[in-house]
C-alpha cells in the first residue's frame, strides 16, 4: 500500500468516526435550517403548481420537517 493510499484510508476512517458528531452539529445549526428552507421554497416554486405564496411557504416548511440529517 502506498503512502497516499494509507493517507486516504486514514482520512476515511477519521471521517467515519466523526460522521455522527458532524450530523448532530449540522442538524443543530440554524444556518443549515435556513439553507434547507431556501432550497425547499425553491423546489416548491419550481415543481408544485401552487399560486398562493403562503401555501408555498407552508408546503416548503412541511417538506423541511419531513427530512433529517444523519450519518450513513
Amino acid at each position: 500500500m502506498t503512502t497516499n493510499e494509507r493517507y486516504n484510508e486514514s482520512v476515511r476512517k477519521m471521517a467515519d468516526g466523526f460522521s455522527e458528531d458532524f450530523a448532530e452539529f449540522c442538524a443543530g445549526d440554524e444556518r443549515l435550517h435556513e439553507l434547507m428552507m431556501d432550497l425547499a421554497s425553491e423546489f416548491v416554486e419550481t415543481n408544485v403548481p401552487i399560486v398562493s405564496e403562503d401555501s408555498q411557504i407552508d408546503l416548503a416548511s412541511e417538506l423541511l420537517m419531513s427530512i433529517t440529517v444523519k450519518s450513513i
